[in-house]
C-alpha cells in the first residue's frame, strides 16, 4: 500500500481544500517525514500525480501577495473519497511490519465510526496471529532458536515482533472500547491534523 498516498488524501480531506504547503506542513506538525517517506518533493509529487489520475481536483487560485506564481489548491473527488477510506481500512487492518503505513492509519482512524475501527483493529489481531503461526511453523517442536544457529534469530525477532504488535494493539482496542477520542458520527468533530495557530 501507498502510504503517501494516505497521508496526502487524509491532509486534504482534513481542510476540505488544501495547497501543497498546508499539506506539507500539517505532516511535519505529525514528524510524518521522520517516520515515512513523506518528503517536501514526494507529497508535491502526490498530489500532482493523483490529480492526473483523478482522484484530486487541482484549483487554481489567485498569485500570492509576494508574487509568486497562481497557488493550487486540492480537493477530493469521489473516487478520492473511496481510495482514501479503501486505504485508511487497509492500514488499520494489515499485520505486516509497514509502521508508516499503521501510523499514518492511526493518524486518520477517527474519520471512521468507532465500531469499524474496533472490527478492523480485531481483524489485524487475527491476522498477527495466523503470521506469528506460520512463522513458528519452522521451529521444531520444542526446539529453541538456537538449534538454527543465528538464522534462528530472524524467526525469534518476526515471533517477538507479533507478540509486541499484538499487545499493544489489545491496548488500543482497549482504549477505544473505554471511550477514548472522538471518532465519526459522534458529534464534534475530530482535532484537525495541525492546529489552526500553526497553519500558514
Amino acid at each position: 500500500m501507498s502510504t503517501i498516498r494516505l497521508l496526502v488524501l487524509g491532509a486534504v480531506r482534513g481542510h476540505g481544500r488544501a495547497h501543497g504547503y498546508q499539506v506539507r506542513s500539517d505532516l511535519e506538525y505529525w514528524g510524518a517525514h521522520e517516520w515515512s517517506n513523506a518528503k517536501p518533493g514526494s507529497i508535491y509529487h502526490a498530489l500532482k500525480h493523483m490529480a492526473k489520475q483523478g482522484v484530486l481536483l487541482a484549483h487554481e487560485v489567485a498569485p500570492s501577495t509576494a508574487g509568486g506564481p497562481p497557488r493550487t489548491e486540492y480537493e477530493l473527488t469521489e473516487a478520492g473519497r473511496e481510495e482514501y477510506f479503501r486505504l485508511l481500512r487497509e492500514a488499520l487492518s494489515s499485520y505486516d511490519q509497514k509502521l508508516d503505513a499503521l501510523s499514518a492509519a492511526l493518524g486518520f482512524m477517527v474519520d471512521l465510526p468507532r465500531a469499524e475501527v474496533l472490527s478492523l483493529l480485531r481483524d489485524r489481531l487475527e491476522r498477527l496471529a495466523r503470521w506469528r503461526g506460520a512463522v513458528t511453523e519452522y521451529y521444531l517442536a520444542g526446539a529453541s532458536p538456537q538449534r538454527y544457529g543465528h538464522i534462528g534469530e530472524i524467526m525469534n525477532m518476526w515471533v517477538h515482533s507479533a507478540e509486541a504488535g499484538a499487545e499493544w494493539t489489545r491496548g488500543l482496542i482497549g482504549r477505544i472500547e473505554g471511550g477514548a477520542y472522538v471518532f465519526a458520527g459522534e458529534g464534534d468533530s475530530p482535532t484537525p491534523p495541525l492546529p489552526e495557530t500553526l497553519r500558514g
